[in-house]
């Protein structure tokens, strides 16, 4: 890429946010953060797509394609090999999205 200032800048960003999540803690907080954001995107997207119960089908294939492509990302490399957070963080808030869906089959069929 050139080396422009919008570039050095987000670098700079990037490298400090690295930085900055390298501790543990923080590192939890943000994963923990992400499944239950996860976990409330699902609980609202089932809520709002059952409410109109005209694209069920549509959105429901969308979601599937969504979830398998964030489980190619984040299992395409070597199971050893350290991932990158971003690709943590995306994996976790699929976790919780996939277990809002299953909570919420639960209550429809209880």
């Amino acid at each position: 890429m050139q080396n422009t200032r919008l570039n050095n800048l987000l670098e700079t960003i990037a490298r400090s946010l690295s930085q900055w999540f390298l501790n543990p803690w923080r590192r939890l907080s943000l994963l923990l953060i992400s499944f239950l954001f996860g976990f409330f995107l699902g609980s609202a997207v089932s809520t709002t797509t059952g409410q109109k119960a005209e694209l069920d089908i549509v959105v429901a294939a969308f979601l599937v394609l969504l979830t398998e492509i964030t489980s190619r990302i984040f299992y395409s490399r070597s199971f050893f090999a350290r991932q990158a957070f971003w690709v943590e963080t995306l994996n976790y808030l699929k976790v919780g999205f996939i277990y809002s869906l299953f909570l919420e089959a639960f209550k429809l069929g209880s």
